[in-house]
């Protein structure tokens, strides 16, 4: 081996050495962190004290917290201690607390899920002749209309009428076909604090020579007659000529089976003499 090619061999050796040292310590560039992110359902909803609300870091399951906000407005969260939260939305309330982990250093990226477990603050009572009564959160303007379908409608034993009072104003009464009516003033919006409530049906109770006796909700201009038919109608061995009208606790005299019939009313059809 002369020593011109082993001058050149070593050359090479050494550049390849070299070469491979760099791609092998080279660092790849870190990425820089993604912003932190919120999520959560109802975003918009605006907090208040007895709120219960959840609290997740996602990919933390030991961060997950349930808080109940006091009557100060403020929650107290691991590592960031008492934060206010009265009077923000869900979405608000995320980012901030989000912030408040990137900003101390615990988190490079927090992604901050908050969900309203209970509403304590802003609700209308709901009670009465509905399919699912009960509190029901107003977590964004809802007019009446909407809050009867959210509770199931009424059902058969309620009237066909609601009686709404609002916080602040004093007690309506409004037909359950009115609020379908697309009327801005029978369909009012509803407000925290608003009650709705379903009265029981008024009845009239039909029995005697009938096919279907029983008591059945009166129907706006309801008649006599038209409540026999509700009971099926008389069977062969009645007559219309001897039905009786009991009225709060009295027996009416002549009946006219046209007449309208008012709540409570008892009929009662009589057998034929023959």
């Amino acid at each position: 081996m002369t020593s011109r090619f082993r001058a050149f061999l070593i050359s090479f050796v050494i550049a390849l050495l070299s070469g491979l040292g760099a791609s092998a310590f080279a660092q790849t560039p870190t990425p820089a962190p993604a912003p932190a992110e919120t999520m959560g359902a109802s975003q918009d909803y605006v907090l208040g004290p007895a709120d219960v609300i959840e609290v997740d870091l996602l990919g933390q399951a030991d961060y997950t917290t349930k808080q109940r906000i006091t009557e100060d407005g403020v929650i107290r969260l691991p590592m960031i201690g008492v934060v206010k939260a009265a009077n923000k939305t869900v979405g608000q309330l995320s980012d901030e607390v989000a912030q408040k982990l990137k900003s101390g250093g615990f988190y490079a990226a927090p992604i901050v899920k908050i969900d309203v477990v209970s509403f304590g603050s802003k609700y209308m009572t709901v009670l009465g002749n509905f399919n699912q009564p009960g509190l029901v959160p107003i977590d964004h303007p809802y007019r009446l209309s909407e809050i009867v379908a959210r509770v199931g409608g009424v059902r058969e034993s309620g009237a066909d009428y609601v009686d709404y009072t609002p916080r602040n104003g004093h007690e309506r009464k409004i037909r359950i076909a009115d609020l379908a009516g697309g009327d801005s003033k029978d369909d009012p919006y509803v407000a925290p604090g608003d009650k709705l409530y379903s009265p029981p049906a008024d009845l009239v109770y039909v029995s005697g020579q009938v096919k279907a006796p029983g008591a059945y909700p009166i129907t706006p201009g309801e008649t006599v007659r038209m409540a026999l038919s509700r009971g099926g109608g008389i069977t062969d061995q009645g007559t219309y000529s001897r039905v009786t009208l009991t009225r709060d606790g009295k027996k009416q005299g002549h009946i006219d089976l046209e007449q309208p019939v008012r709540s409570g009313d008892v009929l009662v059809v009589g057998e034929r003499l023959f």
